[in-house]
């Protein structure tokens, strides 16, 4: 799926003091550039008293100038077996969303007023399936230094310009190393905090970075999910073609 989002350092010292959306530009540059790219990624549900369902996704994706395109194809289990979403990211535009139902046969268009609801179950939502740029945020430019999964982070604030966004605010921390996301807090359209994302397993791939696991807390509802990609492979050839809405239903 999906890429995530989110200074120059010579031996760990600042050159220039950043903006906080200087970071968030220089956290998108880290993440980009891997052309094309194919994953395995497994899906774990993790409900309020702590049992477990996992998910099997196919997972491919495309860059493209004024957003990227994604598709996810569920393999497993058989409840959910042919399930796909297709994203078209637009660059400061509605997203284009689809989600095909095998046992309906049916194509579902994701209206952008719904991109707040849930994904598959998931404590992940449509919006956040879309890998946002970092131009489709306001910023506070005041970054504070912080600590996220033991590492050396800017912390600062991004708040959605989307009016249909169902987040009020995110609280990102970007390490200062090699500028990758780290963790986020996402706040409700109450301005109380929903969630909580942390991200790890980063992996290099010819001088791009690669996700390679998020886990999500819901602090409402105390449910988690946890997405983690395999066999990642990049510049594997793929094309807009493969991206088209024929695609979902074959």
């Amino acid at each position: 799926m999906k890429k995530i989002l989110l200074s120059l350092l010579v031996s760990g010292v600042t050159l220039f003091a950043l903006t906080n959306s200087e970071v968030a530009k220089k956290a998108d540059e880290a993440t980009d550039g891997f052309v094309s790219q194919t994953s395995t990624m497994k899906m774990t549900l993790i409900n309020a008293r702590g049992q477990t369902s996992t998910r099997e996704i196919e997972g491919k994706i495309l860059e493209g100038a004024n957003g990227d395109k994604s598709l996810m194809i569920f393999l497993t289990p058989a409840d959910v077996k042919g399930t796909k979403m297709l994203t078209h990211e637009k660059l400061n535009k509605d997203d284009d969303q689809w989600l095909y139902l095998p046992a309906l046969k049916r194509v579902k268009r994701i209206a952008s007023r719904n991109k707040s609801g849930s994904f598959m179950g998931s404590e992940f939502s449509y919006e956040d399936i879309a890998n946002a740029k970092y131009q489709e945020y306001t910023y506070d430019d005041k970054l504070e230094d912080s600590k996220a999964n033991g590492k050396a982070c800017y912390k600062g604030i991004r708040v959605p310009k989307d009016k249909n966004s169902g987040y009020t605010k995110q609280i990102c921390w970007v390490d200062k190393k090699d500028f990758l996301v780290q963790k986020i807090e996402y706040y409700d359209r109450k301005s109380e905090l929903l969630k909580t994302a942390t991200f790890s397993n980063y992996t290099n791939h010819s001088g791009v970075w690669i996700i390679g696991k998020i886990h999500m807390v819901n602090h409402q509802n105390s449910k988690e999910t946890t997405l983690q990609w395999n066999n990642i492979q990049t510049n594997v050839g793929l094309k807009d073609s493969d991206f088209s809405k024929r695609k979902l239903k074959r």
